[in-house]
């Protein structure tokens, strides 16, 4: 049966039916696997914002990695940014299901998660320069 108020305890099933726990240990390893997802998802968020300014800035001195001295250089770009934005999006969606397993231990974690990872990758001096792009409701 699946719960439509939050609960507290270590039995919880997190997106598919094989990701049941039923001892603490896998809550606690599930809880951290959560912790760090969320964490990733700043880090991707930070990665996909910077490339997108980065492209922008300069296009005729694009030095990236596998870009660089192409002619289709600033195409090349585009696709690399909407490919980042796609992978952020679908981790930022299945953190949101994850939370809807309405486990308060859960929610705690990814909110917590989201907050260590908007800490460590997104809260530099420089944030206030950059102008950030919220094209998703998940961001």
């Amino acid at each position: 049966m699946m719960h439509m108020t939050f609960y507290w305890g270590k039995t919880v099933t997190i997106l598919v039916d094989s990701w049941r726990t039923d001892s603490w240990i896998s809550y606690l390893l599930s809880l951290i696997a959560l912790l760090l997802g969320s964490a990733f998802y700043q880090f991707l968020e930070d990665r996909r914002v910077r490339f997108k300014l980065l492209s922008k800035s300069n296009p005729s001195s694009l030095e990236i990695p596998l870009l660089a001295g192409r002619a289709g250089g600033r195409y090349a770009a585009r696709i690399f940014t909407a490919v980042l934005f796609g992978v952020n999006s679908a981790i930022g969606y299945l953190l949101m299901l994850a939370v809807m397993s309405f486990n308060g231990g859960v929610f705690l974690t990814v909110v917590i998660g989201l907050t260590l990872g908007y800490y460590a990758f997104r809260s530099s001096a420089e944030e206030d320069l950059i102008a950030l792009d919220k094209s998703c409701a998940c961001s």
